[in-house]
């Protein structure tokens, strides 16, 4: 008798995917939106088998971790961004998934790590997505966004700083970060933007998203 693991199937994942959702009060993916999740969730699974491209590797916690905290990201940006930035993207969250639910947005996704970068150039074409690859620095970049965030970044203060220099003049700044650690990153730039309400993330009782409002000139 065969006791080996039986890998779901791209339905069996698209159902669980939808089911977190509802469960964390946002609506359920369409068929189409969904499709492209699952073809995510599996070229994940192809290249996490021979790189460390998240630390996440499970079903469970990639869906509800990586997808839908992205999705929950991308169902609170205003409607008003048009360009965004994903600084730090690693294995394309939170801008792959706001790229996917969001397509009048058009997401430049930076990561100087070459192999994290050719997964994100990959991802973006095989999903079919009109997102940018930016297969270097973050500061590298000639233009300013709509709006920059960031997750998970190493140097978390440190790239706050940066990432606020590339926020057009009353763009957005999100930071999604914990609740212990908000008042230290908002602390930053906090003579730039004026800062909303932090959003609370789904499956988590610490994590948040926090948006803040460049009121001031941006750095030339």
């Amino acid at each position: 008798m065969d006791t080996a693991p039986r890998s779901a199937s791209s339905t069996e994942i698209g159902a669980r995917l939808n089911q977190l959702l509802v469960e964390a009060g946002i609506a359920p993916l369409s068929p189409p939106i969904l499709a492209r999740f699952e073809a995510y969730y599996a070229l994940l699974q192809r290249w996490n088998a021979r790189m460390n491209l998240t630390s996440i590797r499970d079903q469970e916690g990639i869906l509800s971790r990586h997808f839908v905290e992205s999705i929950a990201c991308a169902v609170h940006l205003p409607p008003e961004v048009n360009t965004l930035l994903d600084f730090g993207s690693g294995a394309g969250f939170p801008g792959i998934p706001i790229a996917i639910c969001r397509p009048e947005i058009h997401a430049t996704l930076a990561e100087s790590q070459g192999k994290k970068s050719a997964f994100l150039r990959e991802a973006v074409r095989t999903l079919g997505l009109g997102a940018t690859v930016h297969a270097g620095r973050a500061e590298t970049l000639p233009t300013k966004f709509d709006c920059v965030i960031l997750r998970a970044v190493d140097r978390m203060e440190e790239a706050v700083k940066i990432a606020a220099g590339l926020v057009d003049d009353h763009g957005l700044l999100g930071l999604v970060t914990t609740t212990e650690d908000r008042g230290g990153l908002i602390e930053v730039v906090s003579e730039e933007f004026v800062w909303q309400t932090a959003i609370p993330l789904p499956a988590s009782d610490t994590r948040i998203l926090v948006l803040g409002r460049r009121l001031t000139a941006s750095a030339a």
